[in-house]
């Protein structure tokens, strides 16, 4: 899924493209995708594009005469400009200078798409993590008392954040993914809200960095230089731990228990079970 960076990264790239200039034509190709009707569609073409940001992870284009496009790419949606053929996609606009197309690699299609006369109406979820002040982002955690991991993904409660970088910033917090938000210190607080900044600015200008002038290829959630996050079985970069994980539904939460936890390994329902009584408790058990 699209995060918070991966959003900044487009953002940095469609204002390049597309701010100053008019949209000459929009092609649907996915009933499912478009979920307004009014103003239509059409009402876009011929509109210079005013400004590009973004509300978490929704991205916004400002159109000119007052109209706004409102993307959210959910899961598997990817923005991809094409300056030869377009291909195919849910989505086309044209640009004088070539063709924004949106994907998504999903037989469920999650990905929207809104035109409305204002944003008034439009889900803005939570607070920005990245712009948060210590005192927004300690009333949030003060909401319910949550695990660490479900309060940073939480939509709700902090808008931009997902499965990667939650893991990336428990890890630069020293916290434990399963630690629960109504037992966290006022230290603790801070620490969070210092990692959680730190580690969506730097990974923000990262992408930025690698993608350079051209358009960003690598939206995903797994990078070789992150320290935890789809790093099972591997060294911790702080300690040389190895890194380990909880396996849940379709996901997984990596974390280092020598860093996060005290060395405490956390249940995990697979190894649980292939284990049974003999599962190991420490990471020196391993």
């Amino acid at each position: 899924m699209p995060e918070l960076p991966d959003i900044e990264v487009y953002l940095r790239a469609l204002g390049a493209r597309i701010v100053g200039e008019p949209l000459e034509h929009v092609s649907i190709t996915s009933p499912s995708l478009l979920r307004t009707y009014d103003p239509p569609i059409s009402e876009l073409e011929g509109r210079r594009v005013v400004a590009v940001h973004r509300l978490g992870k929704r991205i916004i284009w400002d159109m000119e005469g007052g109209l706004f496009v409102v993307i959210h790419l959910m899961v598997s949606g990817r923005l991809q400009w094409r300056t030869g053929e377009p291909g195919r996609g849910l989505a086309m606009f044209r640009f004088p200078h070539g063709t924004l197309v949106l994907t998504e690699a999903s037989k469920t299609k999650r990905a929207s798409l809104h035109v409305v006369r204002t944003l008034d109406g439009v889900d803005r979820g939570g607070i920005d993590p990245l712009y948060a002040s210590a005192k927004e982002f300690s009333d949030v955690l003060a909401r319910e008392n949550r695990t660490l991991k479900r309060a940073l993904t939480n939509p709700s409660w902090f808008s931009g954040i997902g499965n990667a970088y939650s893991d990336e910033i428990l890890h630069r917090a020293r916290l434990s993914p399963l630690q629960r938000t109504g037992k966290l210190s006022d230290e603790e607080v801070g620490r969070l809200h210092d990692a959680t900044r730190s580690v969506l600015a730097e990974w923000s200008e990262r992408l930025q960095a690698e993608a350079g002038e051209r358009w960003p290829t690598k939206v995903t959630a797994f990078h070789p230089q992150m320290a935890v996050h789809g790093k099972f079985g591997e060294p911790c970069p702080v300690c040389g731990s190895p890194v380990q994980r909880i396996v849940y539904a379709e996901n997984e939460t990596n974390y280092c228990a020598t860093c996060q936890t005290g060395g405490r390994l956390l249940a995990d329902r697979a190894r649980s079970r292939f284990l049974k009584g003999d599962r190991p408790q420490r990471v020196e058990d391993l």
